[in-house]
């Protein structure tokens, strides 16, 4: 199976008096249409794999292959560029404009990649309605409850039909129950092939991928497969 994201023996130090090293000569292959959960203590290189792999840094050394693109040393304008094209985030807090509307949310991507207006209201309509907010296209994040506002940021991240979706403790500020159900929407895209990468520090929500890696001082403690055996290890 073709991989989404390859990691060859990629390191990120930050210069911080001696030099921090965040991720240590790191390997990781995601093929296409895995549900990949990342969990770590704190300082264990979290945040920073998912900078490196959102295209929002770079390693200091080592290559980061996306679709089978290197895009280690690229420019700030290509980086962005693919992050654009090929990222789409979720995150813990929502990050949504809280003066556009559901709809206007969902269809920012598709504004800076130049389709018509009428093309992004068709799109960003069908995502909505996806997600279960079809009746709320004109409501503004203010109106909607926390879990509502994670589910217009879902249907934002796929406005641009991305190679992987990254998602940043999605449940974080979410109750139980309503972390379910976003949990069970991250189930139905990843049967539809969506290639998914969650960072997350609670063991029941990774249980819901199918691969499980753990972070520690910047190195893969463990990597384990299926969901069963990691619901009960």
């Amino acid at each position: 199976m073709e991989s989404i994201i390859r990691l060859e023996s990629v390191t990120k130090t930050y210069p911080i008096g001696p030099g921090v090293t965040a991720l240590d000569n790191v390997e990781l292959v995601v093929p296409e249409g895995q549900y990949l959960a990342v969990m770590g203590p704190s300082g264990s290189g979290k945040s920073t794999m998912l900078n490196l792999l959102g295209c929002l840094d770079r390693p200091t050394s080592g290559h980061y292959y996306l679709g089978g693109e290197d895009i280690s040393t690229f420019s700030d304008n290509r980086l962005s560029d693919v992050r654009n094209r090929k990222i789409g985030f979720v995150f813990q807090s929502f990050n949504l404009i809280a003066w556009m509307t559901v709809l206007q949310n969902i269809e920012l991507p598709l504004f800076y990649q130049g389709l018509s207006r009428r093309q992004r209201y068709t799109k960003s309509a069908e995502l909505a309605e996806m997600v279960g907010l079809g009746n709320r296209l004109d409501h503004r994040p203010s109106q909607l409850s926390g879990g509502q506002m994670q589910r217009v940021a879902i249907a934002r991240s796929l406005s641009n039909d991305p190679l992987v979706l990254l998602a940043d403790e999605p449940t974080g500020n979410l109750d139980t129950q309503t972390g379910e159900e976003i949990m069970g929407i991250f189930d139905e895209l990843h049967s539809r092939g969506r290639t998914i990468l969650m960072v997350t520090h609670e063991p029941h929500i990774a249980a819901c991928a199918d691969r499980q890696i753990t972070l520690r001082d910047g190195q893969i403690e463990s990597d384990v497969n299926g969901k069963q055996e990691a619901g009960t290890s």
